[in-house]
This record gives structure tokens, sequence and C-alpha cells, in this order.
């Protein structure tokens, strides 16, 4: 198991710098809040019963209302049973049916501090969820110590930075390419150095990862005419548009999402060449430069192998159900190639692997100029 060590004196400054960071994140408006009804209480509530009598069965799909009776569980009407819509829309990845016994989030409409319509959300799922992120921690932290606890931060840090930051901006019409390269840059600072420590190893990594998730956004935008690929392949990107945000570039916001999307693998192939570089240089001081930056990129190319993978299978599961509909329709594979949802997903684990495979040699040729001497550990 991890132990709690004390580090050098710049790692515990950065630790409370990204922690005050974090903190400032969480209390951040994003600008949005306004949209929200003036008089809307979100309360956990429990289903007592429910009224299927409105809900017509077409086949696998509902259509319909289902009324429910929900009773808080907390807050100013704890205790009092309420009268809730679950409206059916007809699409199964949308639409939920509650049962008597289940946990729901209920939005309460108010008007002088009373009830006047209720709509049940969806099911609670906060406390499993709150649950497993608190297990996870607790996992990292007694394996890996304090690098654990640093670890943790920056994933909260990380999730704060894309919901009060990335978001925001480019609903807002900030160019989502340049946004997320400004966004990148600074969640990879903090992760890099606050798990690796303030250090030449996690220079050498930050360096390998700006250039890598640089090159990936480059070829991204120099193959998006050849793909012809329409902003609105992804999921709600239509949407969006109707939701007031027709001004946005989906198209762009598209090209976005390929760097942000290979970002975390083209930092963890820059951070786990570094480390083999530390640890080469801090057990055989006398390798030299040009040694230690052969070693990194021998390291590098195991990497990039099983990495590259892991984006294949990562994008392919996201798209698991489609490639099923398609093969069961006995679509050839060439069709299957072309289909827009499908060629997204090409796009995005080939100009994905590209800032992998420059990450590798990039924080190579980093590591070597800056740990040849034995002091990056």
């Amino acid at each position: 198991m991890g132990r709690l060590r004390l580090g050098p004196r710049k790692d515990w400054l950065l630790l409370a710098v990204v922690a005050a960071l974090t903190v400032g994140l969480w209390y951040l408006p994003t600008g949005f809040e306004e949209r929200l009804p003036a008089e809307a209480l979100q309360v956990k509530a429990r289903i007592v019963a429910v009224d299927n009598a409105h809900v017509r069965q077409y086949g696998l799909v509902r259509e319909g209302e289902q009324r429910v009776t929900a009773r808080p569980l907390a807050g100013p009407f704890a205790g009092q049973d309420i009268v809730a819509d679950n409206i059916l829309v007809g699409k199964l990845e949308m639409d939920k049916l509650f049962a008597p016994g289940d946990t729901a989030l209920v939005v309460l409409s108010l008007r002088g501090g009373k009830i006047v319509s209720a709509v049940a959300q969806d099911h609670w799922r906060l406390g499993l969820q709150g649950w497993l992120l608190g297990l996870f921690a607790l996992a990292l932290v007694a394996y890996a110590g304090m690098t654990g606890v640093r670890a943790v931060l920056s994933f909260v840090f990380t999730a704060l930075l894309l919901w009060k930051v990335l978001v925001p901006l480019t609903l807002g019409g900030v160019d989502p390419m340049l946004t997320v390269l400004g966004v990148t840059a600074a969640l990879m600072a903090g992760v890099v150095f606050l798990v690796g420590g303030v250090n030449r190893r996690a220079v050498a990594a930050y360096l390998g990862s700006l250039g890598g998730v640089a090159v990936t956004c480059l070829l991204s935008l120099a193959t998006a005419k050849g793909f012809a690929l329409p902003g609105a392949v992804k999921p709600f990107a239509e949407t969006l548009l109707y939701t007031g945000f027709a001004h946005l570039d989906l198209g762009r916001m598209y090209l976005a999402t390929i760097c942000l999307g290979a970002s975390g693998a083209i930092m963890d192939v820059a951070m786990d060449v570094a480390a083999s570089q530390a640890e080469v240089a801090v057990h055989h001081p006398e390798i030299g430069r040009m040694g230690l930056c052969l070693s990194g990129l021998r390291v590098g190319r195991v990497v990039v192998g099983t990495m590259a993978t892991t984006l294949l299978l990562a994008y392919c599961g996201g798209s698991l159900a489609l490639l099923m509909v398609v093969m069961a329709q006995g679509v050839p594979l060439i069709n299957v190639a072309t289909m827009p949802h499908v060629a997204a997903e090409i796009a995005n684990t080939l100009v994905g692997s590209f800032g992998l495979v420059t990450a590798a040699p990039l924080t190579a040729v980093a590591g070597g100029l800056l740990l040849a001497r034995g002091k990056g550990s």
C-alpha cells in the first residue's frame, strides 16, 4: 500500500495552488444559471405510487405520460406526497418508467412558495455515483499514497475545468479549437505536474504532450475537408442548434472533440516515456543525452503500439450498437466505412493516433535533453 510521504516544498505548493483553483472552479458561475426557471427546486424523492393509464405501447416504444406520486426525502416539502409527470417521447435512450420504491430526481416549479407543477426528471443516480467515486479515490490513495491524492485532485480539477470553462466558453461563441487547445494545455499541466511532481521528468512529459496535441489539432484541420463530415455527426449536436445556439460552428466543434478525446492518451504516452527515461537516468547517470533519447524512443515504440489499439477500442465501444445494426442488415464494409458516424470514429482513431506517434519521440528528445544528468527523479 502507498504511504503518504512529504515531498519537495514546490510539489506541496503546486498541490495547494491546484486545490485552490479547484475550489474556485467549483464556485465559478458558468453564466448560464439564469436559463433555469426562477422558482425551481430539485429534490430527491421516493416513488410511492404510479399511474400508467396514459402510457401507450407501440412495440418496444412507449409514448404518453406516466403520473407518479413522489415523496421528497429532504427539503421544505419532505414527507409530502406530490403528483409529478413523466413524459415519454418514444425514444428508448431517453424515456424511463418508474415503479413504486424507486428513487427519483424531481423538479418542482414553485410560485409564491407553493408547488404548481412537478416533473419526475430521472432516476436518482448520485448516490451510487458518489459511492463509486469515493471507493475509487480510496483505492487510488491506498495504492499510490500521496501520488494517489494528487491524482484524485487532478481528476476533480480536470472535470471542473471542462464543465466550468470549456463548455461555457464554447457555448459563448469562442472558437472551439482555440478553447480546447487552451483548456487542454491547462489541464495537462495540472495533471502532469501534480502526478509527476515539479521536476524535469514532468517538464519532458508536458512538452511531449503539448506537441502531440498540437499535431492532432493541425492534422484534424488538414483532413477536415477530405472527410467531409457534418458537424452534427455527434449526438445532441443538432439539438444544440435548436436550443438557441444556431450561431455555433458544429464543424469546428467536431474537430475540437478529436483533439480533446486524444489528449488523455497522448498524456499517458508522454508520461510513460518520461518516467522510463527518468528511471534509466537515475540508475545509469553516465548514459548521456543520446543514449537516454534512444532509450525513450525504444520505450515509446512499445507504448504507442498498444495505446493506438486503446483508442480504437474506446471509439468502437461507443459505436458497438451501430456496428451491430449495419452488420445485421448485411451492409457491405465499404458502405459502413463511409457512413458519417463510422467515418467520424475512424477519423478520431487515426488522427488521434498520429498525436500519439508524435508525442512519444518528442518526449524522448525532451527527456534526453533534460534528464541525462540523472536529476529528473
